[in-house]
């Protein structure tokens, strides 16, 4: 399944000569990471840099091919009972010991983190009905309803150190402070390093946001020692610098460089390239719940928004090749649904999303909008690759058909928490599966919120279908996989009928770099100084 869809497609020429400065990697980030707080935010690049300095109890490798990392070993009851074995031998980079009063300590932080966005990582422990721990190397997870896929949640959660806030005897009883006497940190108080202990491979040296990340390697690692003494992460939003400072030798490695470059780095025998497909879904999201969306104005006064046919119109009027051929210039697959072909819950057959403006204009019609109405796109202009220039080509699509469309782009600092607020009427969203299937996006996205603020966490449309939900909510607390990928299957045709997440394109990962290094490209689009190895 993996194999055919995630495989590396691009090498050029590698020489054997070192590289300058080998001491150091030197990393230039298409989108810089928010914070050093590793349960601030849920955003690849935030999870990328933490991947760095902390580690979960599992981990998931350039396939996402699920290893053992602080926890050695599990086991499921097959119901809502789960045993983690944890690693020996382990300390944090200040040298204190790994122990299971860590892992009870980080499960309560993440369900009181004041300073989350979108309930970051919550959704995943709000699932515990207990954790506890026989002695300290074991962990027993109980969960309110079964989770088949806790081992792999367990790889997204950093777990911090317990010696960071004063506390009494640890236990995981969110409602009494879980035994922790002090306050509980936020996200201020990691970026200076001071709080920004963990057991992975790397350590913070220094964080300027909006000039550079440095860290140091942790010669306390329990594992391999890397080979970089240093790593320097640098913030490069447009591709023309990055790439120019590649050429100059100012970066060892660069993100996403525009694929129209990608020709001349491999005539180049300095340089290589890797491309690699990933999950990452790019799509809008609609209000569709509210009677008066903020950036929707209708001659009749409603959301037309709230209308399927007008949705509908909306996907019709796209022309997606066009987006893939001549602003992603090919590095990018169209997408039917919320995951590529071939993966877990995906359908057989997923249906081609067409592109035919006179059909739209007619849908338009029937809704009673033969006039169109105006419309904002709200977008991010530093986080997904051409973000802002896929909704500007969007809003001429969309006029094409007589929907009078404009385009808000913003920075990610300030485009998140407006949209997290709701303070959206079209947003455009990026989700790559942490799962390697299809319920990563069905559950957080469409699905209904829960009580319990496990599942429709990301649900800011207000989109509700109750076959939809009878269907996700069944198959994430389905641990049979035959049965599960059923339901997922049912679950995605319902809500693609619905266009309330119109999705365009599954973009593919590129990085670039000197020829005197070895890189990994991952289909979790994580840029990991761990991928990069010096050339033999």
């Amino acid at each position: 399944m993996y194999k055919n869809l995630f495989v590396a497609s691009l090498f050029a020429t590698t020489l054997l000569s070192g590289i300058a400065n080998a001491e150091t990697l030197k990393v230039a980030l298409a989108s810089e990471p928010t914070a050093i707080d590793p349960h601030y935010h849920d955003l690849t690049p935030n999870n990328a840099l933490a991947a760095h300095i902390f580690e979960g109890l599992t981990r998931q490798d350039e396939m996402q091919k699920l290893h053992p990392a602080l926890a050695e070993t599990w086991e499921n009851d097959g119901k809502n009972k789960w045993t983690f074995k944890l690693r020996e031998g382990v300390t944090f980079s200040d040298g204190t010991p790994f122990t299971a009063d860590d892992v009870i300590f980080t499960f309560c932080r993440t369900l009181k983190n004041e300073t989350a966005v979108a309930g970051s990582f919550a959704d995943i422990t709000a699932n515990f009905a207990s954790v506890e721990a026989p002695d300290a190397k074991t962990v027993v997870i109980t969960t309110k309803v079964p989770e088949p896929l806790l081992a792999t949640f367990m790889g997204t959660v950093s777990i911090l150190s317990s010696s960071i806030v004063n506390h009494d005897k640890l236990s995981f009883d969110p409602a009494n402070n879980c035994g922790v006497t002090g306050a509980w940190p936020v996200v201020g108080d990691f970026n200076d390093g001071k709080l920004a202990i963990g057991t992975g491979p790397y350590k913070l040296k220094s964080y300027v946001r909006g000039s550079a990340i440095d860290l140091e390697r942790n010669d306390k690692y329990w594992g391999a020692q890397e080979p970089w003494e240093g790593v320097r992460f640098l913030p490069v939003p447009n591709a023309g610098p990055r790439l120019a400072g590649l050429l100059a030798g100012d970066y060892d490695v660069i993100e996403n460089p525009a694929a129209r470059d990608l020709a001349r780095i491999k005539d180049d025998k300095r340089f290589a390239a890797t491309i690699t497909p990933t999950t990452r879904v790019i799509y809008y999201q609609l209000d569709v719940a509210r009677e008066e969306s903020p950036f929707v104005k209708a001659a009749n006064g409603k959301n037309p928004l709230q209308d399927v046919r007008v949705r509908e119109a909306m996907s019709l009027a796209i022309d997606r090749n066009a987006i893939i051929s001549r602003l992603m210039d090919g590095a990018a697959e169209q997408a039917g649904e919320y995951l590529p072909k071939g993966m877990f819950g995906t359908l057989p057959n997923p249906p081609e999303l067409r592109y035919d403006p006179a059909e739209a204009k007619k849908l338009l019609a029937e809704a009673g909008y033969p006039d169109g109405f105006q419309l904002t796109l709200s977008s991010t202009n530093d986080r997904y690759i051409n973000d802002s220039q896929i909704t500007q080509a969007v809003a001429q699509y969309l006029n094409q058909v007589g929907i009078k469309a404009d385009v808000d782009a913003m920075t990610r600092a300030l485009y998140f928490p407006r949209r997290s607020k709701k303070e959206f009427s079209v947003a455009i969203g990026g989700w790559a599966s942490t799962s390697g299937e299809a319920s990563s996006f069905l559950r957080q996205w469409p699905a209904s919120p829960n009580e319990a603020g496990t599942l429709g966490g990301s649900n800011y449309g207000g989109y509700k279908n109750e076959a939809f939900d009878k269907l996700i909510y069944e198959a994430v607390e389905t641990m049979d996989d035959n049965k599960r990928s059923e339901l997922l299957q049912e679950a995605t045709k319902v809500v693609t009928k619905d266009y309330a997440f119109i999705p365009l394109h599954f973009e593919s990962a590129v990085w670039a770099y000197k020829a005197g290094i070895a890189f990994t490209g991952r289909s979790d689009q994580f840029t990991l100084a761990m991928s990069a190895k010096p050339a033999k």
